[in-house]
């Protein structure tokens, strides 16, 4: 079967208003009528709280959905600084982001908190993006396989049977390749999104596992976006650095349009 491909920017703490703005009508320019391509291919946009209001006004109408970058689990209480699930609804937001590898190594955010935000973000009909990946020195350990099962496993320890139920999206980012200009194979990339296919199958079943989106999120651009998309398991990308220019995120989607 044929996943829709699924394209999603990671604007991470970067853009003010006006720039964000100004990028939307640059990527629609190049474009054209962005509803029509929202029919082939999935687009989004994971930006900063700040850039909530003016990207989802932006977006309106077009099908491109707006996600945060993170979420906090419980429904309200004094947990200043974060953001609720029901927050981002209000906002009209369409998921967040979850387990991104920034937030692992700097935040110190673990599994099983990964596992409660997703559960939150579902119940609330919102779509999570489950972050999973390795380190340098775990894959050259070959420990890449052990790391991202347990990631995954422990995180949907703590996802309850009605939010399993729901629409969520895999994103699988070898931290050694984030931001450092390093890209894994397109082989290596695929072998690691077949691998959570399995996982998948294994604990949702295989129709489940044959809908369900894996992106790559592992410094995709415009130059590598085409070879890896052609890969059977790998149906999008998590997109850093170039989602933030309007130019190089367009010829991504192009290429992404050719496997419709």
């Amino acid at each position: 079967m044929t996943r829709k491909k699924f394209l999603a920017g990671n604007w991470k703490m970067q853009k003010n208003r006006a720039e964000a703005s100004e990028f939307f009508q640059s990527f629609t320019r190049i474009l054209g009528n962005l509803s029509d391509v929202t029919r082939v291919v999935d687009i989004a946009f994971g930006v900063p709280a700040t850039l909530f209001d003016v990207s989802v006004k932006c977006a309106m109408g077009s099908g491109v959905k707006i996600l945060a970058q993170n979420v906090h689990f419980e429904k309200q209480g004094a947990f200043t600084g974060e953001l609720s699930a029901g927050m981002l609804v209000d906002a009209s937001l369409a998921g967040s982001i979850i387990g991104h590898s920034e937030r692992r190594q700097y935040f110190a955010e673990n599994d099983e908190a990964v596992g409660k935000k997703w559960n939150a973000l579902a119940l609330a009909g919102l779509l999570p993006v489950v972050c999973v990946g390795e380190t340098k020195a775990e894959r050259e350990h070959g420990k890449t396989n052990d790391i991202v099962t347990t990631q995954f496993e422990a995180a949907l320890s703590q996802v309850s049977t009605e939010a399993k139920g729901k629409e969520f999206v895999v994103a699988y980012e070898p931290v050694w390749a984030i931001g450092t200009g390093l890209t894994a194979t397109p082989e290596q990339a695929e072998d690691v999104h077949k691998m959570i296919r399995g996982l998948l199958a294994k604990h949702f079943g295989k129709e489940r596992a044959e809908v369900t989106r894996i992106l790559y999120g592992g410094s995709m651009n415009a130059a590598n976006c085409a070879e890896l998309l052609q890969k059977p398991n790998i149906d999008g990308g998590l997109v850093g650095g170039a989602s933030l220019k309007p130019e190089d995120f367009s010829k991504m989607v192009q290429a992404a349009q050719n496997f419709h």
